[in-house]
């Protein structure tokens, strides 16, 4: 039985290869094909820096949200109350958390108090935002309890306060510190409202890794908040935490079910859908733009394999002389620009994953080059830039990379293909 022929003889790959390393001497087009060589290379590494940067900034940006918010809120619409003022607590707030947290899925149901107050020490003042948290529930927000990023003891909650470390930058606070806490809405007395005024000791510094959270937030004792903010026996909202947030959708129906008729239901893709859904549409605009500088690249290939079938016209004419087939040319020519694009594909891809991989380094060092502040966090409210390499990202890169330079490769293989031997060689 006769051998099936290889798709590329090994003839064939050997004049491709002679002809790729050729000097411009000898007819070669060797700048042309470091040009295409490197341009390619550039362009692979652009697209899967530029797409491991922007899935790691989706990938903190949506972890910072879930390590350190609920997964969903629940919480009361407006009401009569018997006095006929409304109110949006929460005065059976521990039935329904117990309803919530029977709902499969849901991992927690805690009760909060929320509210707005200045922060003071010494000279210092900040504005904060109380969240009035039981230890138990603070201890599942992961963001907030991690080890490395905190200081001072979380089992101490009960007795002070953990701030964030933004807050806790603005009044030049530490651990042990006592702090002033202000609220307008504090005692009425017979000539109006007098502010409330505690004081707490800081016994929990945290960072969230998200600079508006850290700036703003503190946790109380739910206890202690629901006297401070004079809600005694109500609570403002129930935050729910659930196994699979990214399936925070389908517990809308059962929470509302849980939480009763007048129950309002927020989930963190309410907060954050729409800057998330930016980031989609940003994330495709980059795609498309970065495809083109692939696709110009990838055209420097075609000058390459015009000049160097121009310079080897003699040589084609010799070949098809001898006997090779047009099949056998333009595989040849297929061969050079291909080998051009399948190298520098390599060569950014390996490129693209080194500077993914080591991001922070890189970004130390151009930090520091410009002298600092080239990262602000209070714009882009996270501290570092973050990288995700993602199998899919490599992939599209290599795909997008490979096809373009494939397909550009067969136009000039034709006419290498197509030439007429007696034309080659008649002024030769």
């Amino acid at each position: 039985m006769a051998r099936p022929m290889a798709a590329f003889s090994r003839f064939e790959w050997m004049i491709a290869w002679r002809y790729l390393r050729a000097r411009r001497a000898e007819g070669g087009v060797s700048v042309m094909t470091w040009i295409s060589l490197i341009g390619i290379t550039l362009a692979v590494f652009a697209l899967i820096a530029t797409l491991s940067v922007r899935a790691g900034f989706r990938a903190e940006f949506v972890d910072t949200i879930l390590g350190a918010n609920a997964h969903s809120t629940v919480y009361s619409s407006v009401y009569q109350t018997e006095t006929g003022q409304t109110s949006r607590a929460i005065t059976d707030y521990d039935a329904m958390a117990d309803r919530i947290a029977e709902i499969p899925g849901v991992t927690r149901a805690a009760p909060l108090i929320k509210g707005q107050v200045m922060a003071n020490l010494r000279s210092e003042n900040a504005g904060v935002e109380i969240y009035g948290i039981a230890l138990e529930d603070l201890k599942g927000l992961p963001r907030i309890v991690n080890p490395e990023t905190s200081a001072g003891d979380i089992d101490s909650f009960e007795q002070g306060i953990a701030i964030g470390s933004g807050v806790a930058r603005e009044l030049g606070a530490t651990v042990g510190d006592r702090i002033k806490i202000i609220s307008p809405n504090g005692v009425k007395t017979p000539m109006g409202t007098s502010p409330r005024i505690n004081v707490y000791e800081v016994v929990y510094v945290f960072s969230a890794g998200r600079y508006d959270i850290d700036r703003t937030r503190a946790y109380l004792p739910f206890a202690e908040a629901q006297s401070f903010f004079n809600k005694e026996g109500a609570a403002d909202e129930i935050e729910v935490m659930v196994e699979d947030p990214e399936d925070i959708d389908s517990f809308s129906l059962p929470l509302l079910q849980a939480a009763g008729e007048t129950a309002l239901i927020w989930t963190w893709r309410d907060s954050a859908g729409s800057f998330l859904r930016a980031l989609d549409v940003e994330d495709n605009v980059m795609f498309i733009i970065l495809s083109i500088l692939v696709l110009i690249a990838a055209m420097n290939i075609i000058s390459g394999l015009i000049m160097l079938v121009k310079n080897k016209g003699r040589d084609i004419g010799i070949l098809r002389t001898v006997g090779l087939t047009e099949g056998s040319i333009l595989r040849v020519f297929f061969l050079c620009g291909a080998s051009v694009g399948l190298i520098g594909t390599l060569a950014g891809v390996i490129l693209g994953c080194l500077f993914a991989i080591y991001i922070d380094p890189i970004f130390s060092f151009v930090n520091y080059v410009m002298g600092g502040g080239v990262w602000d966090p209070s714009i882009r409210g996270i501290y570092n830039l973050p990288a995700k390499l993602q199998l899919s990202d490599v992939l599209s890169a290599v795909v997008l990379s490979l096809g373009l330079s494939f397909i550009v490769t067969i136009f000039p293989a034709r006419r290498a293909a197509r030439m007429n031997p007696v034309e080659a060689l008649r002024y030769e």
